[in-house]
């Protein structure tokens, strides 16, 4: 007669083994409605599934986190039923639910179409409406290697003799289709609904490995009801509008080529905008008391195996041996570097805290299939900083870091900012005791700082727990840009000491920090959070003076040194076009404000001011409109 416990404390008890559907419906019928499956002493399992014993109970619905996630991974196995009802010869591969939606691998000879995504969207929504069952079995290994042989499933075949032996193998059965998965899934069809939509076709390696055969990905998003679908896909169509590559070739920032896979080629505007936030950034970590410093890019092997890095991320590191036979690697972080910087002049806790920053060039080897413009690249520049101190210290020094970082993003137009605690990973570096006062001491100064945040676990570095900080842009996308690490293993591998109060040698913490993260990442997010409209004071090219007629040119040169001379980005367009033409064209490239001249300007020494977005102007007196300019440019933040 098991017992079941209910999130809310309550009890109930049936007299025999009882389902979670029947759980569910004996608590309501809106429940049992809502219902996609149950969560069992903490295991998600099918709603069908026995519950033998006593309990603790919860209901997973649709709309929930893990409901979410299930109806896209049966949203992937509706996808993988339909290709084979349509293209029988076709094998299926793995489909998991993703962040947003869900894909399915198939190893096909003949490519999809986009015409054949709605053909296979129809079927996947026929296959809804016939509500199939679906079953979960347990099978031997070998009865379902052979199973999938036999139906020339080999990709199948080949990841169940990859699977430990001694683990239970399950198979899902809906209406015709077997699919390999361990669960739990949808009692049925029906219950996905048509909240779904199959967006794009890529290549994907099988195994993600680039010497296996190159598989053909189905990407779709699945929602709990069609009108948070229509959302996200407003969504999607507003992040094309903003897309950084996009607007980084209308306003002739950069470029990408072949020849340097994750590289940026910088055009003279975008190394510009490069630098305005490279210079932004050292003004406020000046303030804040951190000391600029440069580090070695090539550094020997050994320095990288005695920090960890080379057992731990080697495999992301570009490598290089010399003539002489020793081996050095392009340095994918600044953090060993710093602690040589620190071993060269620290000796007394007087000095401390004492912080280093760097914009430093770091390498990283990304796959092919996962570099996206600015957003995943190989080759970046860090805003990095790295704070030694004392373990009293910890407390007042990240609660300095949060409130530089929420600061610096604000400035930017960031206003909605998570943050997430990460902890130990499951590879990493240090003795747990070391980890436990780690982590204590990250949500001590969390504590004290009074900030919210979420747990985001075993996200943390291989050699220290961190803080994330997440930025949400203007059409509600999530991007994780910021780290707070505190650190008690590197100083201590790397031989990192300064003489205590007590006259003996300590290990300093090294607390890891950066806001930017890279800084061409946070290019490409601010591009699309602003749609291209750049604040005036970050803008590359702040103004742009058009000439109406030719008898301005020498009075629009005139405007453009003043400007320039008051420290303002300027050009001028002289070209014999129509002025209509040249606003046009001066919008799309993203120019905050326009100056038209023409001879009633001339005469009056005036200029007619338009505003990105605004198709209003204004006349304004010429030093009147060059003082309003370079305040509000000396302003920064977002009153610019």
């Amino acid at each position: 007669m098991p017992i079941i416990r209910l999130p809310d404390g309550s009890e109930r008890q049936f007299a025999a083994s009882v389902s979670g559907t029947a759980v569910a419906e004996s608590i309501g019928k809106s429940l049992a409605h809502d219902a996609v499956a149950i969560r069992v002493n903490g295991e998600l399992r099918d709603l069908s599934r026995s519950i033998d014993g006593d309990a603790t109970i919860e209901i997973v619905t649709r709309e929930s986190p893990d409901g979410l996630e299930l109806l896209r991974h049966d949203a992937a196995h509706v996808l993988a039923e339909a290709v084979k009802e349509l293209w029988p010869e076709t094998q299926v591969t793995i489909g998991p639910a993703i962040e947003n939606g869900f894909y399915y691998d198939f190893a096909r000879s003949e490519p999809f179409t986009p015409e054949d995504l709605d053909v296979i969207e129809v079927k996947m929504k026929e296959i809804v409406e016939r509500n199939e069952t679906i079953e979960r079995e347990v099978w031997k290994r070998d009865e379902a290697v052979a199973f999938f042989r036999g139906i020339g499933e080999e990709y199948k075949a080949q990841i169940i003799e990859d699977i430990p032996p001694g683990e239970i193998l399950t198979l899902y059965r809906q209406g015709n289709f077997v699919d390999l998965c361990r669960g739990p899934h949808l009692p049925s069809t029906g219950r996905l609904g048509n909240a779904f939509k199959l967006l794009r076709v890529s290549g994907a390696y099988w195994r993600g490995d680039s010497r296996n055969e190159m598989l053909q990905r189905i990407y779709g998003t699945a929602w709990a009801n069609e009108k948070h679908l229509r959302l996200y896909l407003t969504q999607l169509e507003e992040a094309d509008k903003r897309d950084h590559r996009r607007l980084g070739k209308i306003m002739d920032l950069f470029h990408f080529q072949e020849e340097a896979p994750g590289a940026v080629f910088w055009h003279p505007k975008g190394w510009s905008l490069l630098q305005n936030l490279v210079e932004y950034m050292r003004r406020r970590q000046n303030e804040a008391g951190y000391l600029e410093v440069n580090t070695p890019e090539l550094m020997d092997r050994s320095l990288w195996e005695a920090s960890g890095h080379w057992e731990s991320f080697g495999q992301n590191m570009f490598t290089t041996q010399t003539e002489d036979g020793r081996n050095f690697a392009i340095k994918p972080m600044n953090c060993p570097g710093h602690i040589q910087v620190f071993k060269q002049g620290i000796t007394s806790y007087r000095e401390l805290p004492y912080r280093l920053c760097e914009f430093g060039k770091v390498h990283r080897y990304e796959p092919s299939g996962a570099l996206h413009g600015m957003l995943r690249v190989r080759a970046f520049t860090q805003d990095d900083a790295h704070i030694f101190c004392t373990p009293q210290q910890i407390t007042a020094e990240t609660i300095a870091v949060c409130n530089l970082i929420l600061g610096i993003y604000r400035d930017f137009g960031f206003d909605d900012v998570l943050i997430k605690f990460a902890d130990r990973p499951p590879v990493r570096v240090g003795d747990d005791a070391v980890w436990d006062q780690a982590e204590a001491a990250l949500k001590a100064a969390l504590q004290s700082a009074g900030l919210d945040y979420s747990h985001n676990p075993g996200e943390g570095a291989f050699y220290g727990p961190k803080l994330e900080f997440v930025l949400r842009d203007a059409i509600g996308r999530d991007w994780q840009c910021g780290t707070h690490q505190v650190d008690l293993n590197l100083p201590r591998r790397l031989g990192a000491t300064y003489i205590g109060e007590d006259g003996q040698r300590h290990t300093p913490v090294l607390l890891h920090r950066a806001i930017f993260g890279s800084l061409e990442r946070f290019i490409g997010i601010l591009l699309e959070h602003h749609a291209g409209n750049l604040p005036l004071w970050l803008s590359p090219t702040q103004a742009k003076v058009l000439t109406i007629t030719s008898d301005a040119d020498a009075y629009a040169l005139n405007i453009v040194s003043q400007l320039r001379n008051a420290g303002i980005n300027a050009d001028a367009d002289l070209r014999n076009e129509k002025i209509s033409y040249k606003v046009r064209e001066h919008s799309v490239a993203k120019i905050p404000v326009l100056m038209a001249v023409g001879q009633r300007e001339v005469e009056e020494k005036t200029v007619a001011i338009r505003r990105l977005g605004s198709k209003q102007q204004q006349v304004v007196e010429l030093g009147q409109a060059i003082e309003q300019l370079r305040e509000e440019i000396r302003q920064r933040g977002r009153a610019a």
